[in-house]
Parts: structure tokens; sequence; C-alpha cells
């Protein structure tokens, strides 16, 4: 049986497992990694490669790391030239141009980390939690120029658990990606996985996630701090402030009760207790500034936080 010629364009840790699942399948023959151009990182500003490409040399595929995409008719005659029967896409970071998806014999497929219609955008992982989801999943889907609105031809879900968080969530959804994506392609090429519109009456949206987005309004309630927390660990981190520096935190627990917002107003073994615009959030993990992760109860007693102290207030 012929392999099915694959080109791979993807970046960071979520693309990983999809790229493997390709490389180990013998149904597939990645012929082509094309991956976001090495970037600055630490410190010390060294130049850091994507988790892709570190894949792709591992197993001596080629690598093409463009600064554009657009108009790059080096990147696009190369791909004439390799004439694949797929473009897999997950996670790469940049809009596709209608050029570059015309090229694929068969399809350009995307790996997106959510259940389409809802979450097209930059951030599906955390916004299924910031919106108190029960489930999400993954859809393997026709890449079209509109942002997430190609036709679906697979989908699976997963329950999302009060522990999870956007770390557990992407891991988790990151490997249903890859292994979803080996089952699809071959009925694809084969016409018995036939792809379905979207409704785009049901679509929804989600932006990028800035670093600010994670600062914690006490007045919100503490169903929705609770899932902040989630969806914002382990980037950009929810956080608040406490005796003018800064508090990061990351595992809560909303409980029933009521005080002032941002105000401490119990403490007990495990950690301790905040007001909120509608019941209490009850502080289980914190990583105060410049420091380790640690339990609230450490932090209590390392910190002297009492009752009637005020989160929140800057210096």
């Amino acid at each position: 049986m012929k392999k099915l010629n694959i080109v791979f364009m993807g970046t960071p840790d979520f693309a990983v497992p999809s790229l493997e699942k390709l490389i180990e399948n013998e149904a597939f023959n990645v012929s082509l990694v094309v991956t976001q151009p090495d970037k600055p990182a630490g410190r010390g500003r060294k130049l850091k490669s994507p988790p892709v490409k570190l894949v792709a040399e591992k197993y001596g595929i080629p690598v093409l790391q463009p600064e554009r995409v657009k108009e790059n008719e080096k990147l696009f005659e190369k791909l004439k030239e390799i004439a694949p029967d797929f473009i897999v896409v997950a996670a790469y970071g940049k809009i596709l141009p209608k050029e570059l998806l015309e090229i694929p014999k068969i399809a350009p497929v995307n790996v997106h980390a959510s259940l389409l219609p809802k979450y097209r955008g930059a951030s599906p992982i955390q916004s299924a939690l910031l919106n108190g989801e029960d489930k999400t999943g993954v859809t393997i889907m026709r890449i079209t120029e509109k942002l997430d609105s190609g036709d679906i031809y697979i989908q699976e879900e997963t329950p999302i658990s009060i522990d999870d968080t956007a770390q557990t969530l992407h891991d988790r959804l990151a490997v249903m990606g890859g292994s979803l994506l080996v089952r699809a392609l071959p009925l694809i090429a084969s016409g018995k996985l036939k792809p379905v519109p979207q409704n785009d009456s049901e679509a929804t949206y989600c932006a990028q996630i800035k670093k600010e987005d994670g600062k914690i309004d006490w007045r919100d309630t503490a169903e929705n701090i609770f899932n902040k927390v989630r969806a914002f660990t382990p980037w950009p981190s929810a956080f608040t402030h406490f005796n003018g520096k800064l508090l990061k935190i990351t595992k809560t627990l909303p409980v029933e009760g009521q005080d002032k917002p941002g105000i401490v107003v119990d403490i007990d073994r495990e950690g301790f207790y905040v007001g909120t615009g509608e019941g209490l959030l009850k502080i289980l993990m914190v990583k105060p500034e410049g420091k380790r992760e640690m339990s609230a109860g450490d932090f209590v007693r390392g910190y002297r936080l009492k009752t009637g102290d005020n989160l929140g207030e800057e210096r």
C-alpha cells in the first residue's frame, strides 16, 4: 500500500504528539516539517528551537522555518515540488494563505483543541475552562481561509474534571489529537470520511490570552475565579497581591459563604478563605513572588497571613 505523503506544519508542545504519531505510523511519510523560527528564551536570551523542530531533527526529517508564509514563493515552490497528499497543521501559529491551502492533493487538515464550532481561535483550552464547560475535545477539520470555520471530518470528546487545569487538558488533548489524526487521514483519503459543514450560528470565538488577563478581580464570583485559576495554570497564572507583592494563586475551591471581596475571612490547616462577589474561595496552593509554589497553609505560617488581611492591594 502506498504511503500517504505528508507536510506537517506545527510549532509548540501541543503539535508534538500529532507529528510523532504520523512518523511512527507506517501509513504515512512525513516529507517536510514547517515550523516557526527559533526564538530567544530564558535569562540568557539564547535561541531556542520549537519543540516540533526537535522532533523532526531527531527523525532526520527536513525542516523549514520561514519568517513569513504569505507570498513566500520559495516555500510555495518547495511544497509544490513535494506535492503532498495532505498538509497537516497543528498549532502552527500563523494564518495560511489560499495559495498554500490549494497545494495538497487531498486536503489541508487541522488538529484543533475544541469541539468546533465552539471556541474558534487562539485559546480554546483556556476558554473551555474559563467558561466552566464540563466537556471539550479535539476536531480534525478541513482548513479554509476563514478562521477555524472549515468542514469537520471527525471529533472526539473528553470530560473536564474539577482538577483539570490548562496544562492537564492541553496534554490530554494533544495526545487525543494525534491519535484521532492518524485514524482520520486514511479514511479521508479513501473517501470513507466525509466532511460536514459547521453550524456558523453556534460559533464562538476566543482571543489570544495576555499576561494581564490573569489578574484576579475579587468582586467576581468564587466560581469564576476558580475557573480562572484552572484556565491560567501554568500561564499566565491567576494572580493577586499581598503586602504589595505579587501572589500567584494556583489551586482553589469555591465554597459557600459570603464576605467582603478580597478579605481573608477564615484560616484552617489547609489554607485560607477569601471573600468574593458571590461565595467564598478557599485558597489551597500559592506561589509568592520570587518563591516556589507552596501550600496555602505553609504560606499562612510563613507570611503571617491573618483574618482581615486584604488581598489585591498594590503598593
